[in-house]
């Protein structure tokens, strides 16, 4: 199979969970919702347009490879906005808190973040894939809007560093084969593999959490693959207009390091 593989990196990065009242949790990898929705930034896909939106969820399979989750950061908000009681429509934060004054109360939220997350991810193209590996690679280069890890306020800290894998046999040969840039300056040859100095900073041991979509031949050819598993997540856009999510199956698999 041909594979395009990219990196994420970034000081913080948010990747949403069911969120229901005021706490806003997140995974310790990147969610499928995230993941398409940063190929739709770079492609320059308008969230409203429902009919590419859909055409890019369903023309991709991925797969992740996470070498360290990072450290959970919470964040507490408080924020002012009037009561529901009334016919007044507030139609913009300006008439909320002007036209509202007399109605303000104060809701509070925590919101959830992974510190210094670093993982690969692996794309494939299927059948009806509206962009080719090769288009969506130029446009992780060089992206149409801004690039983002699960929040407006997580940017990217390093380049994606995409590489397009032809020829590979299952997900896990093309994770082994991505070649690693250097997150922090070293003064070693670049041999592909991730950096002494990278795994020191950002504490990464030789454990391994691998997610992905498809059988068990799409990402090993080993048949004895220790501590599988099988989840459900609900992180399957079925709309970025109404913001609305499907169920999806999705496949787990832990390496212990040596």
């Amino acid at each position: 199979m041909d594979l395009l593989l990219f990196r994420l990196y970034g000081a913080m990065a948010s990747w949403g969970e069911i969120a229901v009242g005021e706490n806003r949790h997140t995974a310790h990898y990147p969610s499928k919702s995230a993941l398409l929705g940063l190929l739709g930034a770079a492609l320059g896909l308008e969230r409203q347009d429902e009919e590419q939106q859909r055409q890019l969820q369903e023309g991709y399979a991925m797969a992740v490879e996470s070498f360290t989750a990072g450290h959970l950061l919470r964040d507490y908000h408080t924020a002012q906005v009037p009561d529901a009681v009334g016919k007044f429509i507030y139609r913009t934060r300006r008439d909320e808190i002007i036209l509202g004054k007399e109605r303000l109360g104060t809701i509070l939220s925590s919101r959830e973040y992974r510190t210094d997350a670093l993982a690969v991810v692996a794309v494939r193209a299927l059948a009806d894939a509206p962009f080719s590996l090769a288009e969506i690679q130029e446009k992780l280069l060089k992206p149409m809007f801004h690039l983002y890890l699960g929040r407006k306020s997580c940017p990217l800290s390093a380049p994606l560093n995409p590489q397009l894998l032809a020829d590979q046999p299952n997900f896990l040969a093309a994770f082994k084969a991505y070649r690693h840039c250097p997150l922090l300056p070293t003064h070693k040859d670049n041999d592909g593999r991730l950096s002494e100095r990278d795994s020191y900073w950002l504490a990464i041991s030789g454990e391994r959490h691998y997610y992905w979509e498809g059988t068990q031949e799409d990402f090993s050819d080993a048949s004895d693959l220790n501590c599988r598993q099988t989840r459900i997540r609900h992180d399957q856009p079925l709309s970025r207009k109404r913001w609305q999510f499907m169920p999806r199956q999705e496949h787990y698999l832990y390496q212990g390091g040596k």
